[in-house]
């Protein structure tokens, strides 16, 4: 069964280096709290809001050895009224034997008070 794992990060920033870095932190936790392997992995989904721009998010998926392959795909947020800023969202769609309920998603820095009812969540 294919289930959808989520995270999102906020930077304090728009530049390369901490776009690509708060990225791979997100996708670490991911991969680490749902113990994903890329071969598991059918695609996955980075958006960044408007304000971000300095660099495709996806660039951190590089950085994990075995993920070559994985399709990526980076997209806009829809700029919604009061949102959220500065935010980079991840979908990952994996493939597992775990239930919806198992599944770890990750919400760091601001972005806490995206999903605060998800009660497994990693948030730091």
């Amino acid at each position: 069964m294919i289930r959808g794992v989520r995270g999102a990060i906020t930077v304090d920033c728009n530049t390369e280096e901490v776009i690509v870095s708060a990225t791979e932190e997100l996708v670490k936790q991911l991969i680490e709290g749902n113990n994903i392997l890329p071969e598991q992995v059918a695609s996955v989904f980075i958006s960044t809001t408007d304000d971000l721009d300095a660099v495709f998010p996806a660039r951190a998926l590089r950085k994990f050895a075995g993920w070559t392959y994985v399709p990526v795909m980076c997209m806009r947020e829809l700029p919604v009224p009061n949102s959220l800023e500065m935010c980079v969202r991840v979908m990952m769609h994996v493939n597992t034997a775990v239930t919806q309920e198992e599944i770890v998603h990750v919400y760091l820095g601001g972005a806490k008070v995206l999903r605060p009812d998800l009660g497994n969540t990693l948030a730091k």
